[in-house]
């Protein structure tokens, strides 16, 4: 199959099930909003999540295309990572309204029409399910566009659950039955969007990424002959899929082809054992800081900070 066609189609049921998802949203929340119903409010609000989800995935293959530039040098990475910050902080604020209006209509119940609620619900559940088949084929191959159809799928059973509330309140009258099924919408928006919060945060700190230890790979580097210590470590990811990784090593002699040799055992053991690729090492025959604690082995004995440079030494 040619891949340009293939990386097109998939582009495409992208865009359309943005698109579809999008009017969902719209309809829920206009639909929740009339019938005050808080269950339909809360399963727009899980849809965002997933519209975030499906956004992701199409900034991914949309980001292959576009190089770095002078004024960006790592290209539009961050973009997305800062989408993802602003729609789970959104989807957070979202959950607690929910979660405020729910208890109100728990203590206070109003009348739904529980009819127009299964209509909307139903339109919800048929639009999720078949977004979710739209990427099935994608999903195989495609971590992001599995995540997405994962998204789908399951929002699609939310969409589901509202429209068996709607049903009990046409049989019973009892609307209770709302209130209720958004506080368990409530849930299932805080487990889509607290990890996406919390990822994209670390990120955007720059903080050490998940799975990856500053002082293992500084062990890692001075277990390599003919180096004498590591400093200045900081590793960090632009994006999940791209972690950097910079730092300063101390080596013994000066011996040009011996430093060119140990540079690029260095760069190979880091490459094998942390999956990290994009490195920036400074070799250094004596300590280049004005400070000579940052080399002193005897001071860097366990791990510590100083200032905004972190030292590592096992």
């Amino acid at each position: 199959m040619d891949f340009s066609a293939s990386y097109a189609r998939l582009q495409f049921r992208l865009r359309l099930a943005l698109g579809l998802n999008a009017c969902v949203i719209a309809a829920e929340f206009i639909g929740g909003w009339m019938l005050n119903s808080v269950g339909l409010i809360g399963d727009a609000g899980h849809n965002l999540i997933d519209q975030g989800a499906l956004f992701a995935a199409l900034y991914a293959h949309v980001l292959t295309a576009r190089p770095a530039t002078e004024a960006r040098t790592f290209g539009y990475h961050r973009a997305g990572i800062v989408t993802a910050f602003l729609s789970s902080f959104v989807l957070l604020w979202t959950a607690l309204g929910v979660t405020i209006v729910g208890v109100q209509r728990l203590m206070h119940p109003v009348s739904i029409n529980g009819g127009w609620v299964m209509i909307i619900a139903a339109v919800s559940f048929a639009a999720n399910l078949g977004i979710a088949l739209l990427l099935q084929h994608g999903a195989q191959d495609d971590l992001n566009i599995r995540g997405a159809f994962w998204h789908m799928l399951s929002d699609a059973w939310v969409s589901l659950g509202v429209i068996i509330s709607g049903g009990a309140i046409m049989l019973t009258g009892w609307t209770v039955f709302d209130p209720l099924v958004s506080l368990l919408l409530v849930g299932a928006i805080l487990r889509g969007a607290w990890p996406i919060f919390r990822e994209s945060l670390e990120v955007l700190l720059e903080s050490t990424p998940p799975g990856v230890s500053a002082s293992h790979i500084a062990a890692t580097i001075e277990a390599v002959p003919g180096v004498d210590n590591v400093h200045d470590l900081h590793v960090w990811a632009i994006e999940p899929r791209l972690v950097m990784l910079t730092c300063h090593v101390l080596v013994l002699g000066d011996d040009d082809a011996l430093t060119n040799e140990l540079l690029r055992t260095i760069r190979a053991r880091i490459a094998l054992d942390f999956g990290i690729t994009h490195m920036t090492i400074q070799l250094e025959t004596h300590c280049a800081h004005q400070g000579a604690v940052h080399c002193d082995l005897a001071t860097l004995a366990g791990q510590h900070r100083h200032g905004d440079h972190l030292h590592v030494h096992p």
